[in-house]
């Protein structure tokens, strides 16, 4: 038998069922039969089986004396969306978790991770506390939320309450440790930053440089002061700035009804127009959406008016995506 042979075709179209299209073309040479297989997102006892059942259905042809097997995978790109501050207490962790909730609703495969490796929030916002992750190869398999959105976070892997008291570097090990983890069928990650443009930051900069970042503030000229900071930071590493999010934008009395504004109004509009970049939208200073969080429901989850800001914010990164 030689490459030419017309028996070639009904090996290839075995072949074709048991790796179920994921063989190439085959090729016979005096004996040894080459062929290769992509196995994309197998894990390594899928791809054993998948060899294996390769071998056995070549056995019995003729003029077939030795298999030679090799395998390829397709490195999958992810994209990364860093949600950051420049100081902590803005609501950048509620964000995060509601922004990947609404960008699940709206049909995108999204992960989150919280790389706030000292102060760990999302276990909490998204319901899953006291739950570990399991490995697969050296490499984490993140947990899956009640809202369809898998997840990881140091907060997983350390007992409730434990402090971290780790340096720089270890802290950047263990974030590698989350983003590198397998995020099969997930395209976008949201990560969830720590306060502020410390080890944590430049480190997934340099090492996992997103495609975009998102910037949260409240209106307080403060607030404003120290977001212009982190904005700063993703300018100089050349990382594209999606916009700006004023959150506790805002206060309604849920008894009589007025609303007041105890952090201010419009500043985080007005700097990001002063900055030149977008204006993504405010989130209200309400009850019902620290209850919620507080209780692990995310409020993007629901169908009522509190997950409508959460929802329009999506609603513009998804745009921002699609381009």
């Amino acid at each position: 038998m030689t490459d030419a042979t017309p028996d070639m075709t009904a090996i290839a179209d075995r072949l074709a069922l048991v790796t179920k299209g994921r063989a190439s073309a085959p090729r016979l040479k005096e004996g040894v039969l080459t062929l290769v297989l992509d196995v994309t997102g197998l894990s390594g006892d899928q791809r054993a089986v998948m060899e294996a059942a390769v071998r056995a259905e070549m056995r019995d042809v003729p003029d077939i004396t030795q298999v030679r097997v090799a395998m390829t995978a397709e490195k999958k790109t992810l994209r990364i969306i860093a949600v950051g501050s420049g100081k902590g207490g803005v609501g950048k962790s509620t964000l995060s978790a509601n922004l990947a909730v609404a960008l699940h609703r709206l049909g995108h495969k999204v992960g989150l991770v919280d790389a706030d490796i000292y102060g760990p929030s999302q276990p909490r916002l998204m319901g899953s506390e006291g739950q570990k992750p399991t490995a697969e190869e050296k490499h984490l398999i993140p947990i899956m939320s009640r809202w369809g959105v898998p997840m990881l976070s140091m907060g997983h892997l350390v007992d409730p309450g434990q402090a971290i008291a780790w340096r720089g570097p270890m802290a950047g090990n263990a974030l590698g440790q989350l983003l590198d983890a397998k995020w099969d069928g997930i395209d976008t990650l949201i990560v969830d930053l720590p306060p502020g443009t410390g080890d944590v930051q430049l480190s997934m900069i340099s090492k996992h440089k997103p495609a975009g970042a998102i910037i949260v503030s409240t209106p307080q000229d403060l607030a404003l002061i120290d977001a212009t900071r982190a904005v700063s930071l993703f300018e100089q590493a050349n990382v594209p700035l999606i916009g700006l999010v004023e959150n506790m934008a805002g206060y309604v009395c849920p008894h009589c009804g007025e609303s007041s504004d105890p952090f201010g109004q419009g500043g985080a509009e007005a700097a990001a127009a002063h900055m030149g970049m977008p204006f993504l939208g405010r989130i209200p200073l309400t009850i019902a959406i620290r209850s919620a969080s507080d209780a692990g429901l995310p409020p993007a989850a629901g169908e009522d008016s509190e997950a409508a800001p959460f929802l329009a914010v999506a609603q513009k990164l998804a745009e921002w995506l699609a381009r």
